[in-house]
């Protein structure tokens, strides 16, 4: 796909002025931009073989050459960055403090993941740029917020789902596998949750900044913090502790909640049995020739298996171990069972669904013939999501949108000599 679709998108004409780097921001700013805003994205100029976003050099993996070279960069970063313009700007230089405030001056959305204060000391904060543009929506995002004790503190995903309390929840039961045994213990989440569910809800909060500007002519701060998504997204589980005041505790791939709804081994491997309600654990017994067990009093109903699970899910586990996973994915999905298997991420990319819902995308690069991407799951029935660019290199724009900006080509000159950019 190109720049020159014309399908309209729903965030054309929003300027975002991206100051963030590695994961929770550009995440948001990614999804802003797949959205039709045009994201400038601030990077450190690059300064003995250092500069630009950490992420462009976490790997390996790192896209390959036309001759099947690694370049210098990585997968990690093309993941979150597409379709934004890169500009570098050494925003510790006076200089380069003065640039930043004319961009934010044309800009409708600021977005910054520094430490608390960081933009203060450098007259970029929000109250200041706020006076310079009052119609300015300025994010902040860190790990513990703009108040409170640990406000000055770094943040980082892995400690955040700690603290949280995600890992307290995450990992084998003590039924399962003791807590020092090899694999026990709690664990993290596979991927950095805490980071992209606050680029999510910092999104969701743009958005809402940005409509409220649209009928007040005012904009605001946003103050977003990993610590307070993390435990808003505990869900169920922060309801459970408020009703009862008993902390939840490791259930493995268990629900807190439901059973039967884990995994299960079975004949050739392991799969997902999801029993949502009494009526498909009814049908599930069916399928399974134990129809008995519904008819059980310490079984028929949801709330009664919870309290028996203890001795309902080895029964369950006998009969899974019985047939093969293809067998029992058949059986369970024609009687309308929520069942599903445990694929690897060859097979997730294999998957026709995955592939019919276009979950993938390929755009021209210039390291490289094509970059292939996980594409944006959002479907916009008037107006779709365009990729329009490749996750840019270091700098690449910096000459065309200080242009844009009303720079001169003398003054932008002076300025890469100096070392600004």
């Amino acid at each position: 796909m190109t720049d020159t679709a014309s399908t309209p998108l729903p965030l054309a004409g929003v300027r975002v002025l991206d100051l963030s780097r590695v994961l929770a921001g550009p995440w948001c700013t990614q999804t802003l931009a797949d959205l039709g805003a045009d994201v400038i994205k601030i990077e450190r100029p690059l300064r003995n073989g250092a500069g630009g976003d950490d992420t462009r050099g976490w790997g390996p993996p790192f896209l390959r050459d036309r001759d099947g070279r690694d370049t210098a960069e990585a997968a990690y970063y093309l993941g979150t960055n597409r379709n934004k313009r890169s500009v570098t700007v050494d925003i510790a230089r006076p200089e380069g403090q003065a640039l930043i405030r004319r961009l934010a001056a044309q800009s409708d959305v600021f977005v910054e993941n520094f430490k608390v204060g960081d933009m203060a000391r450098y007259g970029l904060d929000s109250a200041s740029l706020l006076a310079l543009n009052p119609r300015l929506v300025y994010c902040s995002i860190t790990g513990f917020g703009q108040t409170g004790p640990y406000r000055e503190l770094a943040g980082y995903d892995y400690a955040i789902q700690g603290m949280g309390g995600l890992m307290s929840v995450t990992g084998p039961s003590r039924r399962e596998i003791a807590d020092d045994a090899p694999g026990g213990g709690p664990q993290k989440v596979g991927v950095a949750v805490a980071d992209l569910f606050t680029g999510m809800y910092a999104t969701t909060a743009i958005l809402a900044a940005l409509r409220h500007r649209d009928l007040t002519g005012q904009g605001q701060a946003i103050d977003m913090a990993l610590l307070d998504t993390q435990v808003a997204m505990l869900a169920n589980l922060g309801a459970n502790y408020l009703a009862t005041g008993v902390a939840p505790q490791r259930a493995g791939n268990a629900h807190q909640n439901i059973v039967p709804y884990q995994v299960f081994e079975v004949a050739d491997g392991h799969m997902i049995l999801a029993v949502g309600n009494d009526g498909q654990f009814a049908k599930f017994c069916e399928v399974a020739g134990r129809p008995e067990l519904a008819a059980d009093a310490r079984f028929a109903r949801n709330a009664d298996r919870v309290r028996h699970r203890a001795v309902l899910v080895p029964l369950l586990a006998e009969v899974m171990r019985t047939r093969a996973k293809a067998d029992w994915l058949s059986a369970l999905e024609a009687a309308k069972v929520p069942c599903g298997p445990i694929n690897d991420l060859a097979e997730v990319f294999a998957d026709p669904q995955v592939n019919a819902r276009g979950m993938t995308v390929e755009l021209p690069h210039p390291l490289s013939d094509t970059v292939r991407l996980v594409a944006s799951p959002i479907k916009l029935s008037a107006t779709p999501v365009q990729y329009r660019r490749a996750p840019p290199l270091l700098g690449e724009h910096t000459d065309e949108v200080l242009a844009q900006a009303g720079l001169g080509d003398e003054e932008v000159t002076a300025l890469r000599a100096a070392g600004v950019l």
